[in-house]
C-alpha cells in the first residue's frame, strides 16, 4: 500500500535541550502540522550519566541533587519544546514524557509503546554530565526504529517544511526495494508539498576493475539505472508529481550531495536498507554517510516503514 500522510497519526520528537534537537523539533512540527498528527515530546536522562554521577561524588546527598539536577533538565527540555509546538501550532495535541535509560533503545520502546508513526530529530546534541546525549543517538536510532526519521543536521535551512518553501524533493533510488519504499515516501512528501521530484540514480565506476572498457561497462549499468528511474517515473506519475530523472557517475553518497547542492533541493528522501555487491550499491551505509554531511533535512525510512 502506498503511504499517505493520513498514516501519520504520530510524530515523536526526541530532545536533550540542545539548539540541534530544537532544529529537528521545528521540522518535525512542519510535518506534524501537514498530517494533522499528535505530538510526541520525549527526553531520556542516560542510565550511564546517572551512574557517572554517583561513582564521581563521595556523598549521598550530592549525588542525589545531581540526580535531581539531571531530571530537571529533562523536564524543562520538553517543556520547552512543548511550548514551542504550541506556539507554532496551537491546535497541535501535544503529549511530553521523560524517561530513564540508553536513549535510542528507549526512543525505539516508545516507537513501539505508542505506535509512534515518525520521527524528528537534529544530529547534534549535548554532551556531558550535565544533560543528556541525543547527537549520538541519531544513527542508531536510524539503525533501530521501525519508522520514517525526518533527520536535520546543523546546516540545514531556518526554513519551515510548507508548500510554500519545499519545491524539490531528492529520492536517490538504486532499484531496491529499499529505495522503492523511500521513493513512495518521498512522492507522498512532494505531493503534500505540490513540490518536483528529482530522482537520481549513481553508478560507481571506481568499484570495477580498471581492465574493463569504460564504454561498455557504462552501457551496461546505464540499463538497470534506466529500469530504476522508470520504476520512480511510474510511483510518482501515479500520485501527479512531476519527475526529473538523473544517472550520475561517481560515489553515491557524494553524487546525492552534489545534486542537492546543485539543484535547490529541500528536503531529500532515502531509504536505510538497499542492494550490496557490484550490481548495486548499498543504499544503507551511503544514506549514512549523506546524512552525516547534508545541509538539508533528510527523510530517512526503514523497509518496514509502512
Amino acid at each position: 500500500m502506498s503511504p499517505t500522510l493520513d498514516a501519520i497519526d504520530s510524530v515523536l520528537l526526541p530532545t536533550d535541550g540542545s539548539d540541534g534537537a530544537l532544529a529537528g523539533a521545528k521540522r518535525g512540527v512542519d510535518l506534524a502540522a501537514m498530517a494533522d498528527a499528535t505530538v510526541h515530546v520525549l527526553s531520556v536522562i542516560e542510565t550511564s550519566t546517572i551512574d557517572g554521577v554517583s561513582s564521581a561524588l563521595e556523598s549521598a546527598s550530592a549525588a542525589d541533587e545531581q540526580r535531581a539536577a539531571l531530571e530537571a533538565d529533562a523536564e524543562a527540555a520538553v517543556e520547552s519544546v512543548a511550548t514551542m509546538v504550541r506556539d507554532r501550532n496551537p491546535g497541535l495535541e501535544v503529549t511530553t514524557t521523560t524517561e530513564r535509560g540508553t536513549p535510542f533503545r528507549v526512543i525505539d520502546r516508545y516507537v513501539d509503546a505508542r505506535d509512534i508513526d515518525a520521527i524528528a530529530m537534529g544530529t547534534r546534541g549535548r554532551t556531558g554530565l550535565t544533560r543528556v546525549v541525543l547527537g549520538s543517538v541519531t544513527e542508531n536510532v536510524l539503525r533501530t526504529v521501525g519508522v520514517p526519521v525526518l533527520v536535520v543536521p546543523p546546516a540545514a535551512s531556518e526554513s519551515r517544511l510548507t508548500e510554500s518553501t519545499v519545491e524539490n524533493v531528492l529520492v536517490p533510488t538504486d532499484g531496491s526495494d529499499g529505495a522503492a519504499v523511500a521513493v513512495d515516501w518521498g512522492s507522498t512528501l512532494a505531493a503534500a508539498f505540490d513540490a518536483m521530484v528529482h530522482a537520481i540514480y549513481s553508478i560507481d565506476t571506481s568499484r570495477f576493475p580498471p581492465q574493463l572498457n569504460p564504454g561498455e561497462m557504462l552501457a551496461e549499468l546505464e540499463r538497470p539505472g534506466e529500469e530504476a528511474l522508470q520504476e520512480v517515473r511510474d510511483r510518482t506519475q501515479e500520485r501527479g508529481v512531476s519527475l526529473a530523472g538523473t544517472i550520475a557517475t561517481g560515489p553515491p553518497a557524494r553524487v546525492i550531495l552534489d545534486y542537492a547542492a546543485d539543484n535547490e533541493i529541500d528536503l531529500i528522501t532515502m531509504g536505510t536498507h538497499g542492494r550490496s555487491g557490484l550490481e548495486r550499491h548499498f543504499l544503507g551505509s551511503v544514506t549514512e554517510t549523506v546524512v552525516r554531511n547534508a545541509e538539508r533535512p533528510v527523510v530517512c525510512v526503514p523497509m518496514s516503514g509502512e
